[in-house]
Order: C-alpha cells, then sequence, then structure tokens
C-alpha cells in the first residue's frame, strides 16, 4: 500500500474537497484526506496525505502556513472575499502610511473572530450553513498569531503582502478587520497559499501534472525528528500498544524503525516505558 503526501497546486474555483475526491479516483488510493482546506477562490500548496499518511495528519494541520493575499479596501461583501455579495462601498481616504500601519497591528498574538461564511461549527453545524439561511450564530475567537507581514505594497485599493501565521488564521478576517480599522470596509480579493511546514509551493503540481512519483514518503515529513530502532525481541509489544524499555529522547515525538530499517511509527518516552503515538 502506498502511503505518503502529494503536494497539489489548487487552482482557483475548485474546492479542497473536489481535489480529494479527485486525486482519489485517479490512483485508486483506499484513502486521501487534506491537511488545510483552501476555499474554492483561494490557489497555491494543498498538501494531500494518502492511506496510512492519513493518521499522522493531526502533525500537519497543526504547522505554521504562509500566504500572498490581496485585499480590496472600500468594498466589504458578506463573505468577506470576492465570492460574496457586496454590502457597501466606501471612498478610501486613509494614507498609505496608515495603511501599513494598521496592516502590522495584527503582528503577534491576538483573538481573531472567524468569518460568518467558515467551515467551523456550531452545534455540529458548519457556520457557513446557517448563514445561507440568515441565521445568526458567533464563534468565540480564537487565539492566532501573526508571525510576519512583508512585502507590502498598497496601489489603492489593492493591498497585497506576504503573512506567515499559526493554524486557524482566516486571511478573509485580516481584510474584514483591517478595513473596519481604517472604516472603509474591505475584502480578500486574492490569496495563495506558499507554504505549510516545511512545504513549498514550488515544488508543487497541479492535479493533472502528478504522478506516483511525487508522492513524498510518510516518514519524510518527520526528518527533523530523532530516531531509533525497536529490537526484535521488543517489537510485537511496541505493535500492540505497551510501553517498552528501550535507551530513547526523553522529549518529543521520535521516529521509529524496526530491525529491517522499516519506518513503523511515531514514539514517544512515557513514565512507563517507549509507546507509539501515531502507528503506521
Amino acid at each position: 500500500m502506498t502511503n505518503g503526501f502529494i503536494l497539489i497546486h489548487k487552482d482557483s474555483g475548485i474546492t479542497s474537497s473536489r481535489v480529494v475526491q479527485t486525486v482519489k479516483r485517479k490512483f485508486q488510493f483506499k484513502k486521501v484526506g487534506h491537511l488545510g482546506t483552501l476555499d474554492p477562490m483561494a490557489t497555491g500548496l494543498l498538501i494531500l496525505a494518502i492511506n496510512r499518511a492519513t493518521k499522522f495528519s493531526s502533525l500537519l494541520l497543526e504547522s505554521n502556513k504562509s500566504y500572498a493575499a490581496e485585499i480590496t479596501l472600500g468594498e466589504q461583501t458578506d463573505t468577506d472575499d470576492a465570492e460574496g455579495e457586496m454590502l457597501l462601498t466606501k471612498l478610501v481616504t486613509s494614507s498609505h502610511d496608515e495603511i501599513q500601519k494598521e496592516l502590522l497591528s495584527f503582528l503577534g498574538s491576538s483573538l481573531q473572530q472567524p468569518p460568518i461564511y467558515s467551515a467551523l461549527k456550531v452545534k455540529g453545524k458548519p457556520m457557513y450553513k446557517y448563514a445561507r439561511e440568515g441565521v445568526a450564530v458567533e464563534k468565540a475567537p480564537r487565539p492566532i498569531i501573526i508571525k510576519s507581514i512583508d512585502n507590502i505594497v498598497i496601489n489603492l485599493p489593492k493591498v497585497s503582502f506576504e503573512v506567515s501565521c499559526s493554524k486557524g488564521t482566516y486571511i478573509r478576517s485580516i481584510a474584514r478587520d483591517l478595513g473596519s480599522q481604517l472604516g472603509c470596509g474591505g475584502h480578500l480579493s486574492g490569496l495563495v497559499r506558499l507554504t505549510q511546514k516545511d512545504f513549498s509551493l514550488a515544488d508543487a503540481k497541479t492535479v493533472d501534472e502528478i504522478s506516483n512519483r511525487d508522492i513524498i514518503p510518510l516518514e519524510d515529513a518527520f526528518n527533523h525528528l530523532d530516531s531509533i530502532q525497536i529490537p526484535e525481541d521488543q517489537l510485537k509489544n511496541f505493535i500492540n500498544g505497551s510501553a517498552v524499555n528501550i535507551s530513547a529522547p526523553q522529549e518529543g515525538l521520535v521516529r521509529t524503525y524496526n530491525p529491517l530499517g522499516e519506518f513503523i511509527a511515531l514514539g514517544k518516552m512515557t513514565a512507563n516505558g517507549f509507546k507509539h503515538e501515531y502507528l503506521v
């Protein structure tokens, strides 16, 4: 069975779920999942987990991401992006210096209110479904970190920049909030995901271009971790979930191999010994 990750360059106008289904059919994979949704309007890096790699998805979902973004000021939409209905238009009177200052105010830690049109769930139902039904619901603001905002170009009404951020950050919300802070409204008019964890858009291919040769082996996503080998006499107990008594790093996840050098798990030292956290 093929296990690993594929780097897709997603086109605009297609959902992340559609990309998953297309790849699954193309290669007849048993399981495929994406590691972080891109809105239909957005393009760029979409990482897919193949077969048993889906069991490790949460580790990559937690990773930082970077984007190239474009905000259009003076126009507010109900979805906070270019796909929504226009709510208001207003003349942009702020200077370039004022706009840059407000944009840079998003740097660091903050609580962000997600868009009402989002896949986040309230009582088990995605928020966008409530919004389409005209039902007002709120999701509590979520902690995010904006690590950097670079390459700012202001050509009103457009503001473009590159941003590096923590998981769960909505760039649409930054567009909405920037427009609000400037008093003119704003929406996200362009978005390209550039990186996620150690993966880059430069290494991605379109759905039509990818082949089996482009599958990244599961263990390669964790090359930054230490590694150990489980002795033959303890292998069965380890695979069955028991703690084994071996020398291993005391903190963090560890790439774990069987005596044949095959990657079998990510393990972790516990008070009772070394156990697997994620088993291939």
